[in-house]
């Protein structure tokens, strides 16, 4: 029988962080953004000077820390990161992370140890896991499988209001083009690219409130067979 999971894919501001945070509330689960796992990568590596283009490198330095994602209901994220057991803030979603975190996400062996650590969070409960390759590589046995996306004009006036909203003023054409070469690139690279698996449910949120689309996603949730 498959894991009482959720498996929530789909690309960048396409309201996954705020869907999970208030699907897992609702259904009781932990909430897991397997995002913050790679901006923590990309963070590191900047913090570092690690080379974001050698995956070695990057592998070497990942061994030699720690990141843990606790859940926090006050923050406006839902959670907190702490990267060898210090709380990062609000750091990892400030514009130079999220220019690199795709480059860093490439890397098969990158991924390959986040998805180890993001089953080992799994095995330990049911969760609302949410990210690019949920569905189809990190918990691919998932009970109920989601892929959330929006258009990408919409999804720039999201971000943009997000970093609005942080005190940092970018261009909404700045911004758009951003998260376009992020799809992109999500989209076309060799390991786990970002895809809907065949099983998931595809909900596009561009007209809808996130309280709809936990609606939407709870009436296919409850609907399925045991």
């Amino acid at each position: 029988m498959a894991n009482d999971h959720v498996a929530i894919d789909g690309p960048v501001a396409s309201g996954k962080t705020t869907i999970s945070q208030l699907l897992a509330a609702d259904t009781g689960r932990l909430y897991l953004d397997t995002g913050a796992m790679y901006r923590s990568v990309a963070l590191l590596a900047l913090k570092n000077g690690v080379d974001l283009d050698n995956e070695a490198s990057l592998v070497a330095m990942l061994a030699q820390h720690t990141i843990a994602i606790i859940n926090d209901p006050g923050l406006a994220s839902g959670y907190r990161v702490l990267i060898d057991a210090r709380d990062v803030g609000e750091r990892l979603f400030d514009p130079d992370i999220a220019a690199a975190v795709s480059t860093v996400a490439a890397f098969p062996a990158v991924r390959s140890e986040l998805v180890e650590r993001q089953r080992a969070i799994a095995a330990q409960g049911r969760v609302v896991m949410a990210g690019r390759d949920i569905g189809t590589v990190v918990l691919p046995d998932a009970r109920h499988k989601f892929f959330l996306t929006a258009s990408v004009d919409e999804r720039a006036r999201r971000r943009q209001a997000e970093f609005r909203e942080r005190g940092l003023e970018v261009e909404f054409a700045d911004v758009r083009a951003q998260i376009a070469e992020r799809d992109r690139l999500d989209s076309t690279r060799a390991a786990s690219p970002l895809v809907a698996a065949p099983d998931a449910r595809v909900i596009d949120s561009t007209a809808l409130q996130p309280g709809e689309v936990v609606a939407r996603m709870r009436a296919v949730m409850d609907g399925a067979p045991a």
